[in-house]
């Protein structure tokens, strides 16, 4: 009794945001098709599907100083998607800090948001003939503006949509996968395996990481965060285990996602438009800015 009492006050002495290092890792890790489903689906549908929702659906169903339907998708996703990257992190059998999850998730929700108001008026620049691989001074319908300070809000909206807004949305969101990463390690073999369901879902998710990667202008992040894995596959090998299914899934859908991006450069590799759009070190056009550049025209 007395060993008991005193294991208990321990444990009530213990710091509150943490979970302890020193429990035992779940046995029985499967892969967690579900949760992957779920993510995988409403990525396509609340984030890639969102501009194609508005451009798609009759301007008389949602006027433009109503909020679209992608407007809705995005709402939708911001409060769908932290509530998976909590599930997601709740099934990682590593021990983790539950203040740097919440810090994360909360920083995700503000990203997101700023990024849904800026994002929305956006598009509806574009279905009024705003051209997105031309820079804002370029476009056509916003230069001639009077007076010419408008021009600087117009820039300042560009900076929260596409800077400030991605960089709180997809840091924390990909600081998030990577801690969930690092706890889905196994010595068991069993639990290595990928079942079919993991590999045919692999595809999708392979491709949205790509969307994500090059319509978001995160490539740094993006490779920060594939070299952070490969390290930490290196540094567990050494102690004798390797990722389980659900590592082996995120890492080699983060693999295929950057082999894309690698084709994705390499066809647009000599396309002066965007080229100029797109000056750097790391050149990697945006889909949109493509389609508006390229297939819009075409039609």
């Amino acid at each position: 009794m007395a060993n008991i009492r005193k294991r208990r006050g321990e444990d009530l002495h213990s710091p509150a945001g943490v979970l302890k290092e020193n429990v035992p890792q779940r046995r029985g890790q499967h892969f967690h098709f579900d949760l992957w489903l779920c993510l995988t689906v409403q990525n396509w549908v609340l984030d890639f599907g969102r501009p194609i929702a508005m451009i798609m659906l009759p301007l008389e169903w949602f006027p433009l100083n109503k909020p679209s339907a992608g407007d809705y998708f995005h709402m939708a996703y911001n409060v769908i998607t932290p509530f998976l990257m909590l599930k997601l992190i709740e099934h990682t059998p590593r021990a983790v800090s539950h203040t740097a999850v919440y810090l994360c998730i909360v920083t995700f929700v503000m990203g997101a948001s700023i990024h849904l108001v800026g994002d929305s008026i956006n598009h509806r620049l574009i279905l009024s003939g705003y051209q997105l691989h031309l820079s804002v001074r370029e476009n056509p319908i916003i230069k001639d503006l009077k007076p010419a300070s408008l021009i600087d809000s117009f820039e300042l909206l560009y900076y929260y949509d596409e800077h400030l807004g991605h960089s709180l949305w997809y840091i924390p969101f990909f600081i998030i996968l990577f801690i969930y990463f690092s706890g889905c390690f196994s010595n068991s073999d069993e639990q290595k395996k990928i079942p079919v369901s993991g590999w045919l879902l692999m595809g999708p998710s392979a491709l949205y990481y790509w969307y994500l990667v090059t319509e978001g202008q995160i490539t740094e992040l993006f490779l920060l965060t594939l070299l952070a894995m490969v390290a930490t596959v290196t540094y567990q090998h050494r102690k004798g285990v390797s990722a389980d299914s659900n590592g082996r899934f995120l890492f080699y859908s983060f693999s295929v996602a950057a082999l894309l991006v690698v084709l994705w450069v390499v066809y647009l590799w000599n396309d002066p438009v965007l080229r100029n759009k797109y000056p750097g070190l790391l050149y990697v056009p945006e889909p949109w800015s493509y389609y508006t550049l390229h297939v819009r025209k075409s039609h």
